[in-house]
């Protein structure tokens, strides 16, 4: 079975970002997973610590993914605190090589927020060594990504240029459903995350002639605009 990977640095970022994409594609018979590098913890409502916020996050998570057809992974790296480092590159090339994604949504590069950033930095050593034979990595065998996209985030947005709209129409009902399983999406008085996400997937359609439209940006470089499917694969 093919298979997409969605990388988020936190629970709920690759949702927001992709997961309506996500959901067309678990409809087409792809397998899906998202992994979250971080739960996004140290957001914590009043009512609850970090800890059992960290908890709640990873639930969630796993409720949105099971609505969009996926499945969750949360790694047990901590909000605000990722690094760089050869630790994390490998422990994420060895999910490549055991998910054997065709492609990987992740974060674009410029972010106003540091694990963002980091998230993406992480994504792209991590699709080198899961292609090396030289890399040992639990033993599997090499896997070579197709593709490495970047999606749509309020907090990424400087020199983001979508190069790809995809037509997600028949999946925007199921993921605005997942993401009001996240209390931060549906709860948050700093940013409103579902009324943003929603009208975007809006704006995004109008500009796509389609009623739902989410983005992605190819990090080749490639100025390659395509409405409704991603180069190279069926839908």
């Amino acid at each position: 079975m093919q298979s997409v990977l969605i990388v988020g640095a936190h629970c709920g970022d690759g949702e927001i970002q992709a997961g309506a994409i996500a959901h067309k594609y678990a409809q087409a018979g792809y397998r899906v997973t998202f992994l979250h590098l971080t739960a996004g913890e140290k957001g914590a409502p009043p009512h609850l610590d970090v800890e059992a916020y960290r908890q709640q996050k990873i639930r969630e998570a796993e409720k949105a993914a099971a609505i969009l057809g996926g499945t969750s992974i949360t790694l047990a790296h901590r909000d605000a605190e990722l690094t760089f480092n050869e630790e994390i590159v490998k422990e994420v090339a060895t999910i490549f090589r055991r998910e054997k994604p065709e492609f990987v949504i992740t974060h674009w590069e410029n972010s106003m927020h540091p694990d963002h950033a980091l998230c993406q930095k992480i994504v792209q050593d991590a699709w080198l060594k899961a292609s090396l034979p030289g890399f040992d990595l639990d033993g599997l065998p090499p896997h070579g990504l197709r593709r490495v996209f970047h999606s749509e985030n309020w907090e990424d947005m400087d020199g983001y240029e979508p190069d790809i709209y995809v037509d997600v129409t028949d999946s925007f009902d199921v993921y605005l459903e997942a993401l009001s399983c996240y209390w931060f999406i549906m709860n948050s008085t700093s940013f409103r995350y579902y009324d943003y996400y929603k009208a975007l997937g809006t704006m995004r359609g109008c500009l796509a002639r389609t009623t739902y439209a989410q983005t992605l940006k190819n990090s080749s470089g490639l100025n390659v605009r395509r409405e409704g499917h991603i180069p190279g694969f069926p839908i």
